[in-house]
């Protein structure tokens, strides 16, 4: 089993049986968590959006811990973080950890522990602005289908992918290439600013119908959803 909860944003903690996963969280009240729980923690960049210091109180934490940070956040080194640069793999407290390149700044995540696959995309997104010149809007769709299409191999279980309504008509074309590309059983959109009516939106589109059954409605922060699969 697999518990989900949304902590605000690109904001998640998801629980397995002896392990949390921590993802960008700079926003939200984080739920209690088992003390006898390996926790990682995971920045995906530097935005303010995405990272706040606060994290290192989680020191606290009295089981086995790492702070996993894209190499672009400043911080000091320490024996429990691990910076990670676009494009590596590393093994961590039991789950084997490996990296995108952003189409922005830092990493994606793909992370596999105890059986299960999580993506967590950071801000690697399809950033199609309509005031950017075509040649920018051509080189990110490029950028971007290059790094899910290293995904195409992978069983996903669980992926948290940005649905940014700034991006006007094409919010969701990072999270459409992302589901028609991959083998993900679901998906939970993100990075959405909290416009939850974005949820309406993307049941109208005709892009997601082959997947919209995929698709976790997310209604308010610390809402928490069971993976019984």
């Amino acid at each position: 089993m697999m518990k989900v909860t949304y902590l605000g944003h690109s904001g998640f903690l998801v629980e397995m049986d002896d392990v949390i996963f921590l993802f960008d969280y700079y926003k939200g009240e984080l739920p209690k968590m088992d003390p006898g729980k390996k926790l990682l923690v995971f920045v995906s960049h530097a935005h303010y959006d995405h990272y706040r210091k606060e994290i290192f109180s989680l020191r606290k934490h009295p089981g086995p811990l790492c702070f996993i940070l894209s190499s672009d956040v400043t911080e000091k080194a320490a024996p429990d973080i691990v910076f990670m640069k676009p494009n590596e793999e590393r093994e961590i407290l039991g789950g084997r950890i490996r990296t995108l390149r952003s189409t922005d700044e830092g990493v994606a995540y793909l992370l596999k522990y105890g059986g299960k696959t999580i993506y967590h995309a950071g801000d690697l997104n399809w950033w199609h602005w309509e005031g950017e010149t075509e040649a920018y809007n051509t080189a990110m769709r490029r950028a971007y289908q290059s790094e899910i299409n290293k995904l195409q191999k992978e069983k996903i279980n669980v992926a948290f992918v940005p649905v940014d309504p700034r991006l006007g008509e094409q919010y969701c074309w990072g999270l459409d290439c992302f589901m028609k590309r991959t083998d993900t059983e679901k998906v939970f959109p993100m990075h959405f600013w909290g416009s939850y009516e974005v949820f309406d939106r993307l049941l109208l589109e005709k892009c997601t119908r082959e997947y919209e059954d995929r698709i976790m409605r997310i209604e308010r922060e610390g809402q928490s959803f069971l993976l019984e699969k």
